[in-house]
């Protein structure tokens, strides 16, 4: 969980974090909320699952939103 909250505040001093809200927010970002068990994802997260955390991603990553949402990510952070 360290390194997520180092994530979060690098993501607020690079000025991104209401970016990515933003695409949380957005139609494709519900979508997959939706698809997700978020609290299996936490699970994972907390104990270091990187198997399940692989998992879940490569099922985000399967669908066309989670391909969308990527794509906006990398545009996001190039700015």
């Amino acid at each position: 969980m360290q390194d997520l909250e180092k994530l979060a505040q690098e993501l607020r001093r690079r000025g991104k974090s209401e970016g990515v809200r933003a695409l949380a927010e957005s139609a494709d970002g519900q979508k997959l909320g939706a698809m997700i068990d978020g609290s299996a994802a936490e699970r994972a997260l907390r104990s270091g699952d990187s198997a399940a955390l692989q998992q879940i991603m490569r099922g985000v990553l399967g669908t066309d939103e989670g391909r969308r949402l990527v794509a906006e990510l990398q545009r996001l952070m190039e700015k």
